[in-house]
């Protein structure tokens, strides 16, 4: 999908979770829940969220920045998340 000026729509997503070493009570939660689902061998789960949307740039380079921005100020809490970007869907 182009846009104006040389610009081409990425899709992105932004996949926010705790940091290493900060408790986690909901993936505790689902894990201790599993063995009474009949779930077994399931071990390290944990709760994050995640935001899919299109970023119009000139590369991929520059819209994963664009992305990264917009986690870092207004998806993420930095102090206690982490933020991963990455392309999805068919690349231009």
């Amino acid at each position: 999908m182009a846009g104006g000026g040389g610009l081409t729509q990425f899709e992105v997503m932004v996949e926010v979770r705790l940091r290493p070493g900060i408790a986690d009570p909901q993936g505790a939660t689902i894990e201790r829940a599993l063995p009474a689902l009949g779930v077994s061998g399931v071990s390290g789960v944990s709760v994050g969220k995640a935001f899919r949307f299109r970023v119009e740039a000139t590369s991929d380079a520059e819209a994963i920045e664009h992305a990264d921005d917009l986690a870092g100020r207004l998806l993420a809490n930095p102090v206690i998340e982490v933020a991963t970007v990455s392309i999805v869907g068919d690349r231009p």
